[in-house]
Protein backbone atom coordinates (compact mmCIF):
# COMPACT_ATOMS: atom_id res chain seq x y z
CA UNK A 1 0.00 0.00 0.00
CA UNK A 2 2.89 2.29 1.06
CA UNK A 3 4.63 1.85 -2.48
CA UNK A 4 1.61 2.16 -4.15
CA UNK A 5 1.41 5.44 -2.40
CA UNK A 6 4.60 6.56 -3.20
CA UNK A 7 4.19 5.49 -7.05
CA UNK A 8 0.69 7.84 -6.99
CA UNK A 9 2.92 10.67 -5.15
CA UNK A 10 5.65 10.59 -8.01
CA UNK A 11 2.77 10.74 -10.82
CA UNK A 12 1.73 14.26 -9.24
CA UNK A 13 5.19 15.42 -8.69
CA UNK A 14 6.59 14.56 -12.20
CA UNK A 15 4.50 16.44 -14.15
CA UNK A 16 6.34 19.82 -12.66
CA UNK A 17 9.50 18.43 -12.73
CA UNK A 18 9.33 17.18 -16.23
CA UNK A 19 9.71 20.84 -17.71
CA UNK A 20 13.01 21.15 -16.62
CA UNK A 21 15.75 20.00 -19.05
CA UNK A 22 17.82 16.98 -17.48
CA UNK A 23 21.21 18.07 -19.34
CA UNK A 24 20.86 21.95 -18.98
CA UNK A 25 19.55 21.37 -15.28
CA UNK A 26 22.77 19.28 -14.25
CA UNK A 27 25.23 21.63 -16.02
CA UNK A 28 23.32 24.69 -14.14
CA UNK A 29 23.78 22.62 -10.79
CA UNK A 30 26.92 22.14 -11.62
CA UNK A 31 27.84 25.64 -12.19
CA UNK A 32 26.01 27.19 -9.34
CA UNK A 33 27.76 24.46 -6.68
CA UNK A 34 31.09 25.31 -8.36
CA UNK A 35 30.11 29.51 -7.83
CA UNK A 36 29.06 28.77 -4.28
CA UNK A 37 32.27 26.92 -3.40
CA UNK A 38 34.13 29.79 -4.48
CA UNK A 39 32.05 32.48 -2.72
CA UNK A 40 32.36 30.88 0.52
CA UNK A 41 36.07 31.19 0.29
CA UNK A 42 35.38 35.37 -1.31
CA UNK A 43 33.10 36.03 1.46
CA UNK A 44 34.92 35.02 4.45
CA UNK A 45 34.71 37.70 6.65
CA UNK A 46 31.16 38.97 4.94
CA UNK A 47 28.14 37.56 6.71
CA UNK A 48 25.33 36.77 4.77
CA UNK A 49 26.61 36.30 1.35
CA UNK A 50 26.04 32.38 1.17
CA UNK A 51 22.36 32.85 3.01
CA UNK A 52 21.57 35.12 0.39
CA UNK A 53 23.02 33.85 -2.48
CA UNK A 54 21.15 30.54 -1.90
CA UNK A 55 17.98 32.36 -1.65
CA UNK A 56 18.77 33.88 -5.25
CA UNK A 57 19.49 30.45 -6.53
CA UNK A 58 16.07 29.25 -4.88
CA UNK A 59 14.52 32.15 -6.67
CA UNK A 60 16.22 31.78 -10.04
CA UNK A 61 15.14 28.50 -10.14
CA UNK A 62 11.42 29.03 -9.77
CA UNK A 63 11.84 31.63 -12.49
CA UNK A 64 12.81 29.31 -14.40
CA UNK A 65 10.19 26.86 -13.52
CA UNK A 66 7.62 29.56 -14.73
CA UNK A 67 9.59 30.53 -17.88
CA UNK A 68 9.36 26.78 -18.40
CA UNK A 69 5.81 25.86 -18.20
CA UNK A 70 5.34 29.20 -20.75
CA UNK A 71 5.06 28.30 -24.38
CA UNK A 72 6.80 29.79 -27.00
CA UNK A 73 3.83 30.32 -28.67
CA UNK A 74 2.83 32.53 -25.60
CA UNK A 75 5.91 34.39 -25.77
CA UNK A 76 5.70 35.21 -29.53
CA UNK A 77 2.12 37.16 -28.33
CA UNK A 78 3.30 38.97 -25.71
CA UNK A 79 6.97 39.79 -27.57
CA UNK A 80 5.99 42.82 -29.18
CA UNK A 81 3.51 44.30 -25.77
CA UNK A 82 7.23 43.61 -23.67
CA UNK A 83 9.28 44.99 -25.73
CA UNK A 84 6.91 48.49 -25.93
CA UNK A 85 6.43 48.28 -22.12
CA UNK A 86 10.62 48.22 -21.77
CA UNK A 87 10.99 51.12 -24.32
CA UNK A 88 8.94 52.76 -22.56
CA UNK A 89 10.44 52.23 -18.99
CA UNK A 90 13.58 53.59 -20.51
CA UNK A 91 12.17 56.56 -21.42
CA UNK A 92 10.31 56.78 -18.30
CA UNK A 93 13.88 56.73 -16.64
CA UNK A 94 15.33 59.43 -18.93
CA UNK A 95 12.48 61.64 -18.00
CA UNK A 96 12.26 60.77 -14.07
CA UNK A 97 14.76 58.07 -13.08
CA UNK A 98 16.39 57.93 -9.45
CA UNK A 99 19.87 58.91 -9.86
CA UNK A 100 22.46 56.97 -7.62
CA UNK A 101 26.32 57.15 -8.03
CA UNK A 102 26.07 59.84 -11.14
CA UNK A 103 23.90 57.11 -13.11
CA UNK A 104 20.00 57.86 -14.00
CA UNK A 105 19.50 53.52 -14.41
CA UNK A 106 16.48 53.58 -11.95
CA UNK A 107 12.83 53.90 -11.90
CA UNK A 108 10.78 54.27 -8.41
CA UNK A 109 7.38 52.56 -8.46
CA UNK A 110 6.99 51.77 -4.82
CA UNK A 111 10.80 50.31 -5.30
CA UNK A 112 13.73 50.78 -7.26
CA UNK A 113 13.61 48.80 -10.33
CA UNK A 114 16.28 48.73 -13.32
CA UNK A 115 14.07 48.44 -16.29
CA UNK A 116 17.44 48.06 -18.59
CA UNK A 117 17.76 44.35 -17.04
CA UNK A 118 13.77 43.83 -18.71
CA UNK A 119 15.34 44.24 -22.28
CA UNK A 120 17.66 41.69 -22.21
CA UNK A 121 15.10 39.24 -22.90
CA UNK A 122 12.98 41.52 -24.34
CA UNK A 123 15.06 42.62 -27.13
CA UNK A 124 15.83 39.08 -28.63
CA UNK A 125 12.15 37.99 -28.43
CA UNK A 126 11.07 41.56 -30.35
CA UNK A 127 13.39 40.32 -32.81
CA UNK A 128 12.63 36.64 -32.94
CA UNK A 129 8.88 37.72 -33.35
CA UNK A 130 9.53 40.05 -35.98
CA UNK A 131 11.75 37.50 -38.14
CA UNK A 132 9.10 35.05 -37.60
CA UNK A 133 6.49 37.13 -39.12
CA UNK A 134 8.53 38.55 -41.81
CA UNK A 135 10.10 34.97 -42.41
CA UNK A 136 9.21 34.77 -45.91
CA UNK A 137 10.29 38.11 -47.54
CA UNK A 138 13.20 38.95 -45.42
CA UNK A 139 15.61 42.12 -47.47
CA UNK A 140 17.79 44.27 -46.70
CA UNK A 141 15.57 46.49 -45.72
CA UNK A 142 14.14 44.05 -42.76
CA UNK A 143 17.57 44.00 -41.46
CA UNK A 144 17.72 48.04 -41.62
CA UNK A 145 13.98 47.85 -39.55
CA UNK A 146 15.57 45.31 -37.27
CA UNK A 147 18.79 47.54 -36.65
CA UNK A 148 16.27 50.45 -35.66
CA UNK A 149 14.53 48.15 -33.17
CA UNK A 150 17.63 47.46 -31.80
CA UNK A 151 19.41 51.16 -31.68
CA UNK A 152 16.43 52.14 -29.70
CA UNK A 153 16.42 50.65 -26.62
CA UNK A 154 20.75 50.27 -26.63
CA UNK A 155 20.95 54.28 -26.84
CA UNK A 156 18.43 54.93 -24.11
CA UNK A 157 20.71 52.87 -22.01
CA UNK A 158 23.54 53.61 -22.87
CA UNK A 159 22.54 57.49 -22.13
CA UNK A 160 22.36 56.62 -18.59
CA UNK A 161 24.90 55.98 -18.45
CA UNK A 162 25.29 52.07 -18.19
CA UNK A 163 28.11 50.34 -21.19
CA UNK A 164 27.92 46.93 -19.72
CA UNK A 165 23.64 46.40 -20.02
CA UNK A 166 24.12 48.09 -23.45
CA UNK A 167 26.69 46.03 -24.75
CA UNK A 168 24.53 42.79 -23.27
CA UNK A 169 21.06 43.96 -24.59
CA UNK A 170 23.09 45.10 -28.06
CA UNK A 171 25.01 41.25 -28.11
CA UNK A 172 21.80 39.89 -27.54
CA UNK A 173 20.09 41.35 -30.23
CA UNK A 174 22.91 40.81 -32.61
CA UNK A 175 22.57 37.76 -32.20
CA UNK A 176 19.05 37.47 -33.60
CA UNK A 177 20.15 39.63 -36.54
CA UNK A 178 23.03 37.56 -37.29
CA UNK A 179 21.26 33.97 -37.09
CA UNK A 180 18.45 35.60 -39.21
CA UNK A 181 20.60 35.30 -42.12
CA UNK A 182 22.35 38.75 -42.35
CA UNK A 183 25.00 38.70 -44.82
CA UNK A 184 28.87 38.94 -44.37
CA UNK A 185 28.73 42.25 -46.91
CA UNK A 186 26.15 43.94 -44.74
CA UNK A 187 28.50 42.59 -41.93
CA UNK A 188 31.38 43.59 -43.25
CA UNK A 189 29.79 46.64 -43.87
CA UNK A 190 28.67 47.20 -40.35
CA UNK A 191 32.63 47.10 -38.72
CA UNK A 192 33.90 49.16 -41.35
CA UNK A 193 31.11 51.57 -40.24
CA UNK A 194 31.75 51.10 -36.45
CA UNK A 195 35.41 51.94 -37.03
CA UNK A 196 35.15 54.52 -39.09
CA UNK A 197 32.49 56.35 -36.58
CA UNK A 198 35.26 56.13 -33.87
CA UNK A 199 36.77 59.52 -33.81
CA UNK A 200 32.89 60.59 -33.28
CA UNK A 201 31.75 58.03 -30.94
CA UNK A 202 35.00 58.94 -28.65
CA UNK A 203 34.42 62.37 -27.51
CA UNK A 204 30.43 61.54 -26.46
CA UNK A 205 31.72 58.80 -23.98
CA UNK A 206 32.16 59.48 -20.47
CA UNK A 207 35.21 60.79 -19.05
CA UNK A 208 34.80 57.12 -16.76
CA UNK A 209 34.29 55.11 -19.68
CA UNK A 210 37.22 56.67 -21.47
CA UNK A 211 39.10 56.17 -18.31
CA UNK A 212 38.42 52.47 -18.39
CA UNK A 213 39.50 52.18 -22.29
CA UNK A 214 42.76 53.84 -21.42
CA UNK A 215 43.58 51.85 -18.31
CA UNK A 216 42.72 48.93 -20.36
CA UNK A 217 45.43 49.56 -23.10
CA UNK A 218 48.21 50.64 -20.13
CA UNK A 219 46.92 49.90 -17.06
CA UNK A 220 50.29 50.91 -15.01
CA UNK A 221 49.64 54.73 -15.79
CA UNK A 222 47.46 54.76 -12.50
CA UNK A 223 48.34 51.26 -10.52
CA UNK A 224 46.85 52.59 -7.21
CA UNK A 225 43.65 53.99 -9.12
CA UNK A 226 42.15 53.04 -12.23
CA UNK A 227 44.53 50.18 -13.18
CA UNK A 228 43.92 48.74 -9.31
CA UNK A 229 41.23 46.28 -10.66
CA UNK A 230 43.42 44.95 -13.79
CA UNK A 231 46.13 44.43 -12.12
CA UNK A 232 45.37 42.91 -9.13
CA UNK A 233 42.76 40.45 -10.62
CA UNK A 234 45.47 39.48 -13.33
CA UNK A 235 47.99 38.71 -10.55
CA UNK A 236 45.48 36.88 -8.91
CA UNK A 237 44.96 34.65 -11.97
CA UNK A 238 48.45 34.48 -12.72
CA UNK A 239 49.60 33.48 -9.08
CA UNK A 240 47.08 30.55 -9.11
CA UNK A 241 49.74 28.24 -11.22
CA UNK A 242 48.60 24.95 -12.33
CA UNK A 243 46.85 23.23 -9.45
CA UNK A 244 45.91 26.67 -7.83
CA UNK A 245 46.92 27.61 -4.31
CA UNK A 246 43.84 25.18 -2.16
CA UNK A 247 40.44 26.34 -1.54
CA UNK A 248 40.18 29.83 0.49
CA UNK A 249 43.75 29.83 0.84
CA UNK A 250 43.96 32.65 -1.89
CA UNK A 251 46.33 35.44 -0.67
CA UNK A 252 45.00 38.10 -3.38
CA UNK A 253 41.38 37.84 -2.36
CA UNK A 254 41.40 37.36 1.56
CA UNK A 255 44.00 40.22 1.91
CA UNK A 256 41.39 42.33 0.25
CA UNK A 257 43.37 42.97 -2.69
CA UNK A 258 40.54 41.87 -5.17
CA UNK A 259 37.54 44.42 -5.47
CA UNK A 260 34.09 43.12 -5.88
CA UNK A 261 35.83 39.93 -4.99
CA UNK A 262 32.22 37.89 -4.84
CA UNK A 263 30.43 39.54 -8.03
CA UNK A 264 32.59 40.72 -10.94
CA UNK A 265 35.98 39.79 -10.39
CA UNK A 266 34.53 35.96 -8.23
CA UNK A 267 36.54 34.39 -11.14
CA UNK A 268 40.23 35.62 -10.44
CA UNK A 269 39.32 33.90 -6.66
CA UNK A 270 38.27 31.28 -8.64
CA UNK A 271 41.15 30.81 -10.45
CA UNK A 272 43.68 31.86 -7.53
CA UNK A 273 42.64 28.61 -5.71
CA UNK A 274 42.07 26.28 -8.00
CA UNK A 275 44.88 27.00 -11.02
CA UNK A 276 44.60 26.81 -14.76
CA UNK A 277 43.01 23.19 -13.98
CA UNK A 278 40.32 24.29 -12.02
CA UNK A 279 39.82 27.01 -15.06
CA UNK A 280 39.41 24.33 -17.81
CA UNK A 281 37.17 22.24 -15.67
CA UNK A 282 35.08 25.70 -15.39
CA UNK A 283 35.61 26.37 -19.86
CA UNK A 284 34.39 22.73 -19.79
CA UNK A 285 31.03 23.52 -18.15
CA UNK A 286 30.63 26.76 -19.88
CA UNK A 287 30.88 25.06 -23.20
CA UNK A 288 29.05 21.86 -22.56
CA UNK A 289 26.09 24.57 -21.70
CA UNK A 290 26.25 26.87 -25.03
CA UNK A 291 26.37 23.08 -26.45
CA UNK A 292 23.18 22.14 -25.30
CA UNK A 293 21.41 25.48 -25.67
CA UNK A 294 22.87 25.39 -29.51
CA UNK A 295 21.25 21.80 -30.01
CA UNK A 296 18.39 22.97 -28.48
CA UNK A 297 18.31 25.93 -30.65
CA UNK A 298 18.61 23.53 -33.83
CA UNK A 299 16.09 21.46 -32.71
CA UNK A 300 13.60 24.06 -32.53
CA UNK A 301 10.18 23.84 -34.16
CA UNK A 302 9.89 27.57 -35.66
CA UNK A 303 11.91 30.73 -36.29
CA UNK A 304 10.96 32.35 -33.43
CA UNK A 305 11.93 29.53 -31.29
CA UNK A 306 15.76 28.84 -33.12
CA UNK A 307 16.34 32.60 -32.99
CA UNK A 308 15.30 33.09 -29.24
CA UNK A 309 17.25 29.85 -28.01
CA UNK A 310 20.37 30.89 -30.41
CA UNK A 311 20.69 34.16 -28.88
CA UNK A 312 19.84 33.80 -25.48
CA UNK A 313 22.72 30.59 -25.71
CA UNK A 314 25.28 33.05 -27.23
CA UNK A 315 24.36 35.46 -24.53
CA UNK A 316 25.70 33.13 -22.05
CA UNK A 317 28.82 32.93 -23.99
CA UNK A 318 29.22 36.37 -23.96
CA UNK A 319 28.55 36.75 -20.08
CA UNK A 320 31.41 34.43 -19.47
CA UNK A 321 33.99 35.41 -22.63
CA UNK A 322 33.41 39.29 -21.03
CA UNK A 323 34.02 38.87 -17.34
CA UNK A 324 36.77 36.18 -17.46
CA UNK A 325 38.83 38.60 -20.96
CA UNK A 326 38.19 41.56 -18.22
CA UNK A 327 39.19 39.64 -14.82
CA UNK A 328 42.41 38.53 -17.35
CA UNK A 329 43.33 41.91 -18.34
CA UNK A 330 42.40 41.06 -22.28
CA UNK A 331 39.07 43.55 -22.20
CA UNK A 332 38.04 46.77 -20.83
CA UNK A 333 36.34 46.28 -17.40
CA UNK A 334 32.84 46.22 -17.69
CA UNK A 335 29.59 45.67 -14.90
CA UNK A 336 29.54 41.54 -16.58
CA UNK A 337 29.13 39.22 -13.99
CA UNK A 338 30.05 35.36 -14.41
CA UNK A 339 26.87 33.44 -15.35
CA UNK A 340 25.64 31.50 -12.40
CA UNK A 341 28.64 31.73 -10.01
CA UNK A 342 28.41 35.38 -9.40
CA UNK A 343 27.02 36.52 -6.19
CA UNK A 344 23.78 39.24 -7.28
CA UNK A 345 19.95 38.54 -7.71
CA UNK A 346 19.42 40.29 -10.46
CA UNK A 347 21.62 39.05 -12.81
CA UNK A 348 20.94 35.24 -11.72
CA UNK A 349 16.91 35.74 -11.70
CA UNK A 350 17.83 37.15 -15.56
CA UNK A 351 20.01 34.23 -16.18
CA UNK A 352 17.30 31.92 -14.64
CA UNK A 353 14.78 33.26 -16.62
CA UNK A 354 16.84 32.76 -20.45
CA UNK A 355 17.50 28.70 -18.97
CA UNK A 356 13.48 28.41 -18.89
CA UNK A 357 12.73 29.94 -21.93
CA UNK A 358 15.39 27.28 -23.34
CA UNK A 359 13.95 25.04 -21.51
CA UNK A 360 10.14 25.68 -22.77
CA UNK A 361 11.82 25.61 -26.50
CA UNK A 362 13.18 22.29 -25.84
CA UNK A 363 9.58 20.93 -24.54
CA UNK A 364 7.74 22.47 -27.32
CA UNK A 365 10.11 21.20 -29.92
CA UNK A 366 8.07 19.03 -32.20
CA UNK A 367 5.54 21.27 -32.24
CA UNK A 368 5.27 23.17 -35.81
CA UNK A 369 4.00 26.64 -35.37
CA UNK A 370 2.53 27.86 -38.99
Amino acid sequence: MRINERRSLWRRVRPYLAVFDPSLTLILLLLMGTGLVTLASASIGIPGKMEDQLRNICMSFFVMWIAANVSPQMMMRVAAPVYAVAVTLLVAVALFGTVKLGARRWLHVGIDIQPSEFMKIAMPMMLAWYFQHNAGSLRWQSFLVAGVLLAVPIGLIARQPDLGTSMLVGAAGFYVIFLAGLSWKMLLGMAVTFLASLPVIWPMLHDFQRQRVMTFIDPLQDPLGKGFHIIQSTIAVGSGGIAGKGWSNGTQAHLEFIPERTTDFIFAVFSEEFGLIGNLVLLLLYLLLIGRGLMIAANAANVFSRLLAGAITMVYFTYAFVNMGMVSGVLPVVGVPLPFMSYGGTALLTLGLNAGILMSIQRHRKLVQT
